[in-house]
């Protein structure tokens, strides 16, 4: 009986790998010579005597596609090229920062597709840094952030692969590297027996200067009343449909997570920082512009049943992105809102 060994093995390799395929081949070997003892194999007729046993190569190991655990809270981790990046936290919370990023490597193609929106959202990675650290200095507990590091021309992580990545390959990994890295926040936070909530960070430059709260309904299904939003299963078609069932409140879930009085618009106007949709301002007016979520809010929100909420935050510049002292007032008055959001709906304090 001859046994073929598998290339690697025949050429040297590393002595661990020797053992460890020696061990294989002895197993296979003697698995082999039962098989044929049990069958009245006699050798076949060829000139060295006995059956032929391949002995397969072990799997590959499988490459990873996004971040490597054990993940540390606090510790940033980075795609390959370092071209998006990902600090996971402890708190029930991840925000996302896709449209704030810098670099701009010559050797990535610019985004050329049709449509392909390529103008940042200016001082949106900042703002997001800003407001973990004050949550983190508030609490104690870190929320998770992701954030994309590429100049939104080459890289836009708030859309499909092929519009993110201008339909080229050279941004494919990067892409679901991003999504995974999400995918992992997702998964800590389920492991501590929460649920939470997604903040997808933007910047907007309309003429109204408020904070535009995206849930996947238009502006046009926010003019209707309470009583046609309830009829016509709104709630359940938003980035938020999960907790309009849930809600910890039972008076706030449906509507009431939405524009109610303990809805993040309310809270946030409450801080000084006016809202659509909110109880003061429940629906842009016709004709005026608003951004009701995108692809980050769908795909990682619990429009299909997931365990964490999305809301995208639209921020106006002035006052609240516009200067290192404004993005620090911002920063506080969301972790005021968030803190009463997290506990009044899902629960969540942070330990004393």
């Amino acid at each position: 009986m001859r046994i073929l060994l598998p290339s690697s093995v025949a050429a040297g390799g590393s002595a661990p790998q020797r053992r460890h395929t020696a061990r294989a081949l002895l197993a296979a070997a003697l698995l082999a010579a039962a098989l044929l003892a049990a069958q009245g194999c006699s050798g076949d007729s060829g000139g060295s005597g006995g059956a032929t046993i391949t002995v397969p190569p072990p799997p590959p190991t499988p490459v990873p596609t996004g971040p490597v655990g054990p993940l540390a809270a606090g510790q940033a981790y980075t795609d390959g090229p370092g071209y998006v990046e990902y600090t996971p936290g402890d708190a029930p919370v991840l925000i996302i920062a896709p449209h704030g990023g810098a670099l701009s490597p010559s050797g990535l193609a610019d985004r050329t597709c049709s449509g392909c929106v390529t103008v940042n959202d200016a001082n949106t990675q900042e703002l997001a840094r800003t407001i973990v650290e004050a949550f983190r200095a508030r609490t104690g507990a870190r929320p998770h952030l992701l954030v994309n590091r590429l100049h939104r021309r080459k890289f836009d992580a708030n859309r499909d692969r092929t519009e993110a990545t201008g339909g080229g390959a050279a941004l494919n990994a990067t892409w679901v590297w991003f999504h995974e890295a999400a995918d992992s926040a997702r998964a800590a936070i389920v492991r501590r027996g929460q649920r939470g909530l997604v903040i997808d960070l933007h910047g907007h430059g309309h003429a109204v200067p408020r904070l535009e709260l995206g849930y996947l309904l238009g502006d046009a299904d926010l003019r209707a009343s309470d009583a046609t939003l309830a009829g016509n299963g709104a709630m359940a078609r938003s980035s938020i449909a999960r907790l309009a069932g849930d809600s910890r409140s039972t008076p706030d879930r449906g509507l009431g997570v939405l524009r109610g009085p303990r809805s993040l618009g309310a809270l946030l106007a409450n801080g000084g920082y006016p809202a659509v949709p909110s109880p003061a301002d429940p629906a842009p007016l016709v004709g005026q512009e608003y951004f009701d979520g995108g692809y980050n809010t769908q795909r990682h929100g619990s429009v299909f049943g997931g365990p964490l909420d999305a809301i995208q935050i639209e921020c106006n510049f002035a006052g609240v992105r516009d200067s290192e002292s404004s993005r620090a007032a911002f920063a506080n008055a969301v972790v005021n809102a968030l803190l009463v959001y997290l506990d009044t709906h899902y629960g969540w304090r942070p330990a004393a």
